[in-house]
C-alpha cells in the first residue's frame, strides 16, 4: 500500500475512491463529535462548520489526506470532566482551541517546531506510531464488543473488500451500518422523516468568552494536549505523510502553523480543538484515499451539515452504530501500525520503539519523554538490552 500512495497524482482526484476514503476517519470523528454534543451541549454548527472548512482548505492545500480531527486529551478532559464536575462550557473550550490555536502557530512560524523535531530521534517516532496503533486497535475492539457478531461480520467482510476497486468497501461498510441501525433501533426511521433543512450562517463566537473562560480552558485543556500533539499530530504525521506521499513531503513547521491556523478558525465560530492526527491518515488511505480529494469531499459534507441540516445532527449521527465505527478504527489502527514496521537493526533502538509503543498505548506524552530518555541513555551505552 505505501508503494501505490506514493505513485498517486500531486493533483487531488474525487473519483470514488477518494470519496470511500474521505469517511475512513469517522471511528475517531463521530465519537468526539457526539461527547461534545451530548455532555457539553455544544452547538452542532460551530463544531461541524470548524471541521469542514479545515478540512476543504487542508485538502487544497496538503493535496495528500492530511486529516483533520478533534484533539483527543482535550475532548476526553473536557466531556468527562463536564460529567463529573459540571465546570467545562463550550466557551471553556472555545477558549482551548484559541490558546492551543496560539501555542502552535508561534511555534510553527518561529520554526520551532522544526528545531524540537530535530531533537526527536525516529525509534521514538515509530514507537508513537505503533503504539497509536495498537491503540485504536483495541479501543476499536471495544466498539466493536458492543454488538460482537455485527462488528465481526462487518469487520470480516471490510477486510475481504479492502482491495476492491470498484464498489469501496466503505460504501458497503456505511451502508450495512445505517441498515443495522435503523432495524435496531425502530424510532430512527420516524426520526429521519423530521429531518429538514434549516439555514444558518456563522457568528463570531469569541465575542461572549471571558478571562476565566480562556484561562480554565488553557490551563486544563490545552495544556495536557501538547505533549500528545507533538508526538502523534506533528511528529507522527510528518513521517506517516512522508512515508506514503514522498513527492508531497510536508515539515513539522508547516503542520504546526496549519494546526494554529485552524484552532483560531475553530474558537472564531465555536468549534473545538482540532489536530492533524497520524491514525487519520491511515483510516483515509485505508479505505481508498490517495489525495486531498477525500478531505475536500469531507469537508463539503461537514459544511453542508452544518449550515443546513444543524438542528438534525443528532439523528443523522445514530446512523452509525458504535460496533460499525469499530470497524473502521480497528482497521485504522491496523494500517497505522504497520507503518512502524521499518524497524533498525540495532538491539537498543528496537527496544526503545517497543518501550514507546507500550506507553504510548497509554498515554503518548509520557511515552514521548521516556521514549527520548531511553533513547538518549541507549546511546551513551547506559541501557543495557
Amino acid at each position: 500500500m505505501p508503494e501505490e500512495a506514493a505513485l498517486a497524482p500531486v493533483t487531488n482526484r474525487f473519483d470514488r475512491m477518494e470519496v470511500a476514503g474521505a469517511f475512513g476517519d469517522l471511528g475517531t470523528l463521530v465519537p468526539f463529535v457526539v461527547a461534545y454534543i451530548s455532555v457539553l451541549k455544544m452547538d452542532p454548527f460551530g463544531v461541524l462548520l470548524a471541521f469542514g472548512l479545515a478540512m476543504i482548505v487542508c485538502g487544497f492545500v496538503y493535496r495528500t489526506p492530511m486529516p483533520v480531527q478533534p484533539m483527543k486529551a482535550a475532548g476526553a478532559i473536557a466531556t468527562t470532566q463536564a460529567a463529573q464536575t459540571l465546570i467545562i462550557t463550550p466557551a471553556m473550550v472555545w477558549g482551548a482551541s484559541l490558546a492551543t490555536g496560539i501555542v502552535w502557530l508561534v511555534l510553527g512560524l518561529t520554526g520551532t517546531a522544526h528545531h524540537v523535531a530535530k531533537l526527536i530521534t525516529r525509534p521514538v517516532v515509530l514507537g508513537i506510531i505503533l503504539g497509536l496503533g495498537f491503540g485504536f486497535m483495541i479501543e476499536g475492539a471495544k466498539m466493536m464488543s458492543q454488538n460482537w457478531w455485527v462488528g465481526g461480520a462487518a469487520l470480516l467482510g471490510t477486510s475481504l473488500l479492502l482491495s476492491n476497486r470498484i464498489i469501496p468497501a466503505m460504501f458497503l461498510l456505511l451502508l450495512f451500518g445505517a441498515g443495522y441501525g435503523i432495524l435496531s433501533d425502530p424510532t430512527l426511521l420516524s426520526a429521519l422523516r423530521e429531518v429538514h433543512i434549516e439555514l444558518r450562517l456563522p457568528t463570531f463566537a469569541l465575542g461572549s468568552l471571558t478571562l476565566n473562560d480562556f484561562v480554565v480552558g488553557t490551563v486544563f485543556l490545552a495544556l495536557p494536549q501538547v505533549p500528545l500533539t507533538l508526538g502523534n499530530a506533528v511528529l507522527a504525521i510528518t513521517e506517516e505523510n512522508n512515508r506514503l506521499f514522498p513527492n508531497r513531503p510536508v515539515n513539522e513547521s508547516k503542520i504546526s502553523t496549519s494546526t494554529g491556523l485552524m484552532n483560531l478558525l475553530s474558537a472564531s465560530v465555536g468549534g473545538v480543538p482540532m489536530c492533524h492526527g497520524a491514525g487519520g491518515m491511515a483510516g483515509h488511505v485505508q479505505f481508498g484515499a490517495r489525495t486531498g480529494g477525500a478531505l475536500v469531499i469531507l469537508g463539503i459534507v461537514l459544511l453542508v451539515t452544518a449550515t443546513l441540516f444543524s438542528g438534525s445532527v443528532g439523528t443523522l449521527l445514530r446512523l452509525f452504530p458504535p460496533s460499525i465505527l469499530g470497524v473502521i478504527l480497528f482497521l485504522t489502527g491496523a494500517q497505522l501500525a504497520l507503518g512502524a514496521c521499518d524497524i533498525s537493526k540495532d538491539k537498543g533502538e528496537r527496544f526503545v520503539m517497543m518501550v514507546t509503543g507500550a506507553l504510548a498505548v497509554w498515554n503518548v506524552g509520557i511515552a514521548f519523554l521516556v521514549g527520548v530518555t531511553a533513547y538518549w541513555l541507549n546511546k551513551k551505552g547506559l541501557l543495557r538490552v
